[in-house]
C-alpha cells in the first residue's frame, strides 16, 4: 500500500500483570515512556481510569509530570481527563503548572466518561457530563489559558495564563465528535474499546469542524485515531500475546475484572462466542510480526484518514511491550528527531 505513515503516538494506561505490584506498574511505564520519547513516537498519553483493579492510570496529571521529568522529546498528556470527575479550574491549574515545569510539550486531552463505574464516579463527581456543560467548562479552560484575558474573567488561573495548553476531545460517538467540531479542536477517537462508530464520527467531525469558534485552537480538522497493536517477531508470538489482551478485555464484558493474565491458548480462555465478542470491540487492531502490523494499520489510517494514531498495548511482560514498540517504530521508520 502507498498509504502515508502518519505519526505514531502511545496510550498508556499502566497495566499491572499478576503478580506484579502496583509500584512496578508505574515503574514499568517509566521505563516504556523513555522507550517512545528515544524510538520517535509522538506522544505518550495517560488516560485516567478509577476502582479497576487492572490498572494504574487514576492519577493522570502525576504521571504525565513524572514522564516529562524522564523524556526529553516527546509530547505528554492526559488521553483523557475525565472532566466529569474534576473543577475545570483544578484542570487548568494543574495542565499549566505542567507548562511551566516542562515547557510546551504538554497535551490536554478531555472526555465526558468518567473513566469508571457508577459508584465510584458519584464519589468523583464534580461536573456535569451534559454537552452543554461540557462546551461551557472548555471554553471557560480556553480564557483561562489565553494570553489575553477576556474581559469580565472574575476568576483568573495565573499559572495557566499564556500557555494556550493544546486541548484536544475524546470521544467515541457522533455526540462527542459533534462537541469536538463545534469547539474547533481536534477530535480522538477511542475505536481501541469502542469502534462501532467510529467512521461516521470521524465524518461528522470534519464535516462540522468549526474553525471560527471562540475556543478553536487549530485551522482545520485534525484526527487520531486509537488501536490496539501488538508486534512481536512473528505472527504466531504476536497472536499469543495477544490472548492477554483478550482476558483482560473478558473481564470488562463479564465483569470479572482481573491483574493481566499471561498468554494461554484462546481456546482456553472462554467460549467462542465470547471471544468473537471481545474480538468485535477490540477491532481496530495490528496484531502480528512488523510487516503484518504495518499493513494493518495502512489499512486502518486508509479507512479513517486519521492524521494520527495512537496504540495501546497490553501485555503480561512489560519486556514485550518495549520490544512490540522497537520493533514497530523501526518498521514504520519513525524519525527519533522528530517532535509530535
Amino acid at each position: 500500500m502507498t498509504t502515508p505513515h502518519v505519526p505514531l503516538s502511545v496510550l498508556d494506561l499502566v497495566p499491572i500483570s499478576e503478580g506484579m505490584s502496583t509500584a512496578e506498574a508505574i515503574d514499568a511505564s517509566m521505563d516504556t515512556a523513555r522507550a517512545a520519547d528515544r524510538l520517535g513516537y509522538a506522544r505518550y498519553w495517560y488516560a485516567e481510569h478509577h476502582n479497576t483493579i487492572s490498572l494504574a492510570s487514576s492519577a493522570t496529571s502525576l504521571l504525565i509530570d513524572r514522564a516529562a521529568s524522564l523524556t526529553e522529546r516527546i509530547r505528554v498528556g492526559s488521553g483523557g481527563i475525565m472532566l466529569p470527575n474534576h473543577a475545570p479550574l483544578s484542570v487548568i491549574e494543574q495542565f499549566g503548572t505542567l507548562v511551566q515545569f516542562h515547557g510546551d510539550r504538554i497535551d490536554l486531552g478531555l472526555g465526558r466518561a468518567p473513566g469508571t463505574d457508577q459508584i465510584t464516579a458519584q464519589l468523583l463527581s464534580r461536573t456535569s457530563a451534559e454537552p452543554g456543560a461540557f462546551i461551557a467548562a472548555i471554553e471557560q479552560m480556553r480564557d483561562w489559558t489565553r494570553a489575553e484575558q477576556p474581559a469580565g474573567l472574575r476568576v483568573a488561573a495565573p499559572v495557566a495564563e499564556g500557555t494556550e495548553v493544546p486541548m484536544w476531545v475524546l470521544g467515541s460517538t457522533v455526540n462527542g465528535a459533534t462537541l469536538a467540531a463545534k469547539l474547533g479542536l481536534p477530535f480522538s477517537v477511542a475505536s481501541h474499546f469502542a469502534p462501532f462508530q467510529h467512521l461516521q464520527a470521524l465524518d461528522v467531525y470534519r464535516r462540522e469542524f468549526d474553525p471560527r469558534a471562540e475556543s478553536a485552537q487549530i485551522s482545520q480538522p485534525r484526527t487520531m485515531v486509537a488501536a490496539n497493536v501488538v508486534v512481536a517477531e512473528t505472527d504466531e508470538a504476536a497472536r499469543k500475546q495477544y490472548t492477554t489482551l483478550q482476558q483482560m478485555f473478558l473481564g470488562v464484558i463479564t465483569g470479572q475484572r482481573a491483574k493481566l493474565q499471561p498468554p494461554r491458548p484462546a481456546a482456553d480462555i472462554a467460549p467462542v462466542h465470547l471471544l468473537e465478542q471481545v474480538d468485535s470491540a477490540l477491532s481496530v487492531r495490528a496484531v502480528g510480526s512488523p510487516a503484518t502490523v504495518v499493513e494493518q494499520l495502512e489499512r486502518i489510517v486508509a479507512s479513517t484518514r486519521a492524521d494520527e494514531l495512537i496504540l495501546t498495548a497490553y501485555h503480561f511482560d512489560p519486556a514485550d511491550r518495549l520490544r512490540s514498540l522497537e520493533l514497530l517504530a523501526e518498521a514504520w521508520g519513525l524519525d527519533p528527531g522528530t517532535q509530535g
